[in-house]
C-alpha cells in the first residue's frame, strides 16, 4: 500500500525532531535505503519486528509498507513517541510502541516468534545491545542492524586479523554474520563522523562449540585485554595458563588473534573444568 504519511522532513518539521547527540541519534531520511533495510530483514509477514530508536519511522514506515504484521518500537525520546503514535493510527493494530528504554528491555520476551530486530541503532549502544540479545540469541529469527562499519568489520573478522577480538568471536560462536550494504554519511542527519554499514545476523541453529557464554566472555577479555602478549601470560587471571591451554589442546606461544572461535571454546571449557 501507499504510504498515507506525510514527507518524513514536513513530520520532523512539525514535531520540532532535532537530533540529540546524547541519544546517539542520527536520521535517516532516504527512503530508498529505509526501504532495502525492510526488504533485507526476511519475510517479516509472519512474527514480530522490533525496532529500536525509530526516531522519525522512516524505517517504521518501510517496514509497515514492505508488510510487517506486527512492529515493536523501542523508544524513550518523547518527541519521537508523539511520531510513531501517528504512524499506528495509519497502520491500525500493527504498531506497538514502548516507551522505555531498550538496554532495560528483554526483548527476547515481546511479541510472537519469528522474531527480528530491525533498527539503525544508537551507536553509543549498539555493541552492549547486541551482546544482550546474543544472550538468548535462540529466541531471534534474526538481526538486520545498522552499525558503524568499523563495528561491522569487527563481527565478521577472521582469525589473524587485526579486527578479530572479542566481539568476532563471541558472535561468530552463536551466529553467522553476513554485512550486507555500507551507507553513506550523508543519508542520515546529522551525518555521522563515519561510514556505517547494514549486517545480517543469524543465529545458528546450535552453537558452533560447547561453552559457556559467561565464561567464554571471561576467556575473551583477559586473551584480547592483553592481545600482543602470548597466551601464557594473558591468560594468567583466570587461573594456571598451562594447564588450561595443555587441557584446550592450544600452544602456550599463541596469541589470542590466531587462535579461533572453536578454540576459544576449548579453553572456556577447560577454565570451567579444571574451576569445578
Amino acid at each position: 500500500m501507499a504510504d498515507p504519511l506525510p514527507p518524513l522532513r514536513d513530520v520532523i518539521a512539525a514535531h520540532g525532531l532535532a537530533a540529540r547527540k546524547s541519544l546517539g541519534q542520527h536520521f535517516l531520511f532516504d527512503l530508498n535505503l529505509t526501504g532495502r533495510i525492510a526488504r533485507a530483514a526476511g519475510a517479516i509477514g509472519e512474527g514480530s519486528v522490533i525496532e529500536i530508536g525509530p526516531g522519525p519511522g522512516g524505517l517504521t514506515r518501510a517496514l509497515l509498507e514492505a508488510g510487517a504484521r506486527q512492529v515493536i518500537a523501542i523508544e524513550r525520546d518523547d518527541r519521537a513517541i508523539a511520531i510513531q503514535q501517528e504512524i499506528a493510527a495509519a497502520y491500525p493494530g500493527r504498531l506497538e510502541i514502548l516507551a522505555a528504554d531498550a538496554l532495560e528491555i528483554d526483548a527476547s520476551t515481546l511479541g510472537e516468534a519469528p522474531r527480528r530486530i530491525v533498527a539503525n541503532l544508537p551507536y553509543n549502544i549498539s555493541t552492549v545491545l547486541l551482546l544482550n540479545w546474543l544472550r538468548r540469541a535462540e529466541a531471534f529469527e534474526s538481526f538486520t542492524l545498522m552499525f558503524q562499519a568499523e563495528v561491522v568489520d569487527r563481527l565478521a573478522a577472521a582469525p589473524r586479523s587485526s579486527n578479530y577480538g572479542r566481539l568476532s568471536v563471541i558472535t561468530q560462536w552463536l551466529c553467522d554474520v553476513r554485512p550486507l550494504f555500507n551507507v553513506a554519511r550523508e543519508a542520515f542527519t546529522p551525518p555521522p563522523k563515519v561510514l556505517s554499514t547494514v549486517v545480517q545476523i543469524t543465529p545458528r541453529p546450535q552453537p558452533l562449540a560447547p561453552a559457556r557464554m559467561e565464561t567464554l566472555e571471561r576467556v575473551t577479555a583477559a586473551a584480547f585485554g592483553q592481545r600482543r602478549k602470548m597466551l601464557r601470560s594473558s591468560l594468567k587471571s583466570l587461573g594456571n595458563p598451562d594447564a588450561l591451554l595443555s587441557a584446550a589442546g592450544l600452544e602456550p606461544t599463541k596469541r589470542a588473534e590466531e587462535i579461533d572461535v572453536e578454540g576459544f571454546c576449548a579453553l572456556a571449557r577447560a577454565v570451567d573444568e579444571l574451576a569445578g
